[in-house]
């Protein structure tokens, strides 16, 4: 049998005194967390003990002693060894150490049902002179121990993730050794905070014992943030308030709400302070990371806002922005002018119908009319309108760019009445050329049940039907002309929309805090682990050193990522491509019930 201990490395040269750590139930381990120098009291030893297990809810004890003798305590060993009847225990390691040498010797005392201590040494291997090998026989029974040394404060600060093995284990197996082990130590944080500078009766060797690791900065951001956080809840309860009035329950008042960029990233934006500014701490390693990640993202996002506004209110530049829109806007009118007026002749030397297509050309620049009359009209207050809108980047920069998809969408209203006007009528034509044409068969669609049936027609009604296929079928590629021309320039403003919107996405719901920490610190976010040989000399136990494997990046992204309402479509490219083939409408708004995980 083989006895694994978990052996902190800031104790290998820790004075002589008792080991203090944890059996892992249901796996011969044992996990060492502290040393208690000598001199001490018993009794205050088992006193300390049982306050440390009231506060970290861990099952600690003494697992043995450790010797590591200097001038003058040669009988320090036998002292030790002499404490396991004061502190009764199932085994009892006696781990020592020899100056100038790297490997320990472990002997175990078990205890049997009458209480009689049966030590154990483990298994050594030497040379003798002539070289042949020879192996100490010991009893059937004997254990051997493996000392696994790890760095107590990486594996304290550190969170272990579960492997991606796709197998998904049942809750009630039992957590695994290696993970037991990381919760024993994160779970024994009040162990170490007894330093050398304490003037208690006890000192001990851990990871904390040259002094607490601590941040001025830290606590009194700590200390500031709970004033903070009720003043935002207020004013978060009164922008709810403002809200829930009936005013903003009207229909096209909630219809915009829903559309809007701007207005969805404002409710984006409240629910995000309203989990900021909640006083409960975090229970979990996943609300803490969330909270965390959504802290540094407002924090990344404000801060680029304000370098948007820096530069935009610099050396007038909306000035000039606003003298270039209209001229930019008179453009667009004249080159689609000249695209109707080259769809109201012969395209690529394609013959129309003339009647249909003056109608459809006409049709059109009578909207183009109005909208150039409609864009000099608000030519004064676009000035205007561009500075309090650029102040919105002040909220951050997804504000700013939320707000100019929504300009964006707009400016080109035109375009997306053309489209719905030509795709609408272009559906028409399909869905009429679809239905004359089972009629032909015999068939005919049923409602009800949503399928195809076979149905008997007269004369009239065959006669009919042949009119009206021939008229639209004759007709349809007029039509299908101008609806291919609108929807490719409708399709080139939802693409820039759609940039628009996977930016402020990627802002939104990039874990920025994991991804620093897997940079910056990889050991925080664990996937597992690695052992080498550490030491294997002769007569000493098997040493390994425990390392961290950093959490991948794609797994960091894929873990942390923090649910936003994604402007992903929700359909796949080829039901986007039959949409445009059959005329469907394409809305590249955004809605609140997409929220995904």
């Amino acid at each position: 049998m083989v006895l694994k201990v978990f052996f902190p490395q800031c104790c290998n040269r820790a004075d002589s005194g008792l080991l203090v750590g944890r059996w892992i139930p249901g796996h011969d381990s044992a996990v060492v967390l502290a040393v208690i120098h000598y001199p001490f009291i018993p009794g205050q030893v088992k006193q300390y003990i049982q306050q440390m297990q009231a506060q970290s809810q861990v099952e600690l004890s003494v697992l043995g002693s450790w010797s590591l003798p200097k001038e003058g305590q040669e009988s320090m060993e036998s002292f030790l060894r002499d404490l396991s009847t004061i502190f009764p225990k199932g085994r009892w390691l006696q781990i020592s150490r020899q100056m100038g040498k790297m490997g320990f010797t472990c002997h175990i005392v078990n205890r049997d049902q009458n209480g009689k201590a049966v030590q154990q040494e483990v298994t050594k291997e030497y040379e003798d002179g002539d070289g042949n090998g020879e192996r100490e026989e010991e009893e059937e029974e004997e254990e051997r121990v493996i000392f696994v040394h790890y760095d107590q404060r990486k594996v304290m600060l550190s969170q272990l993730h579960p492997a991606q093995s796709g197998i998904h284990e049942p809750q009630s197996d039992a957590p695994s050794e290696l993970r037991q082990m990381f919760q024993t130590v994160a779970h024994s944080e009040p162990l170490f905070f007894l330093d050398r500078y304490d003037d208690g009766p006890l000192k001990s060797t851990h990871w904390q014992s040259e002094g607490r690791e601590a941040s001025i900065i830290v606590e009194l951001l700590k200390q500031a943030s709970v004033p903070l956080c009720l003043l935002v809840s207020w004013l978060l309860s009164v922008w709810t308030w403002i809200c829930n009035l009936w005013i903003f329950s009207v229909y096209p008042v909630r219809f915009l709400s829903t559309k809007l960029s701007t207005c969805i990233q404002l409710s984006y934006r409240t629910e995000h302070m309203t989990t900021l500014s909640s006083p409960n701490p975090a229970a979990t390693h996943t609300h803490f990371m969330r909270k965390a990640n959504i802290l540094v993202s407002f924090m990344v996002d404000v801060a680029l806002g304000m370098l948007l506004i820096s530069w935009l209110y610099r050396d007038n530049r909306i000035t000039v922005v606003a003298n270039t829109l209209v001229p930019a806007a008179d453009h667009v009118a004249k080159e689609l002018d000249k695209l109707l007026q080259w769809l109201m002749g012969a395209p690529a030397g394609l013959k129309m119908n003339r009647a249909l297509d003056q109608v459809l050309g006409r049709f059109f620049l009578y909207h183009i009319h109005l909208w150039i009359s409609y864009i000099h009209l608000m030519s004064p207050f676009i000035e205007r309108i561009l500075w309090y809108g650029g102040l919105s980047a002040c909220l951050g920069l997804t504000f700013a760019l939320s707000l100019l998809s929504d300009m964006v969408a707009l400016l080109t209203f035109h375009i997306y009445c053309f489209y719905v006007y030509g795709a609408r009528l272009y559906c028409l034509k399909i869905y009429g050329l679809s239905s004359l044409w089972r009629l032909f068969r015999g068939k005919k669609w049923n409602v009800l049940r949503q399928r195809v049936d076979s149905c008997s027609y007269d004369l009239d009604q065959l006669f009919i039907g042949t009119l009206l296929f021939t008229i639209l079928l004759f007709l349809l590629p007029t039509t299908a002309l101008y609806y291919l021309v609108f929807t490719l320039l409708r399709l080139v403003v939802v693409l820039f929309q759609g940039i628009l919107h996977l930016s402020v996405d990627f802002i939104n719901s990039f874990p920025l805090f994991a991804m620093g920490l897997r940079i910056c610190r990889p050991y925080r976010l664990a996937e597992g682990v690695k052992f080498r040989v550490l030491c294997d000399e002769p007569g000493t136990a098997l040493h390994l050193l425990m390392e961290i494997n950093p959490l991948r990046c794609s797994r960091v992204v894929q873990t942390y990522r923090t649910p936003t309402y994604s402007c992903y479509p929700k359909d796949s490219w080829a039901a986007l491509v039959k949409k445009l083939f059959v005329g469907e409408l394409i809305y590249p708004w955004r809605h609140k019930i997409s929220k995904v995980d």
